[in-house]
C-alpha cells in the first residue's frame, strides 16, 4: 500500500475529518533521514491498513501546515485524532518504536 501525498487543499478532508486516527508525516525530499523513515512508514500503513490512516505532507510544498502544526524539523509525525493533533515526534525512528507509538495513540 502506497502512503498517500496530503496538500493544503486536502488536508481538512483527509486528516481533520477522518474518522481515524491518522499519523502525518511530514518530510521533504532533500532529507536523508525522511528517505530513511519512508520504507517503515509504508510497511507500518500496510499492517495498521483500516486502522491508523496514513499520510505524508510535503514541507516544501506545504509550508502553510508546516507551520500551523510547529514542524521545525523534519521528518515529524503528527498523530491527529478527532481532528485535534494529539501527539508529535521528531526524526527517525525504527519501526518497532514508531509502532509502539501508534498503539498509544489509537
Amino acid at each position: 500500500m502506497s502512503v498517500e501525498n496530503v496538500k493544503s487543499s486536502n488536508f481538512d478532508q483527509e486528516v481533520l475529518q477522518n474518522d481515524k486516527p491518522v499519523l502525518v508525516d511530514f518530510y521533504a525530499d532533500w532529507c536523508g533521514p525522511c528517505k530513511m523513515l519512508a520504507p517503515v512508514i509504508d510497511e507500518v500503513a500496510t499492517e495498521y491498513e483500516g486502522k491508523v490512516k496514513i499520510v505524508k505532507v510535503n514541507v516544501d510544498e506545504n509550508q502553510d501546515l508546516a507551520g500551523e502544526y510547529g514542524v521545525m524539523s523534519i521528518p515529524t509525525l503528527v498523530f491527529f485524532k478527532n481532528g485535534e493533533a494529539v501527539d508529535n515526534v521528531g526524526g527517525f525512528m525504527p519501526k518497532k518504536q514508531l509502532t509502539a507509538k501508534i498503539e498509544e495513540n489509537i
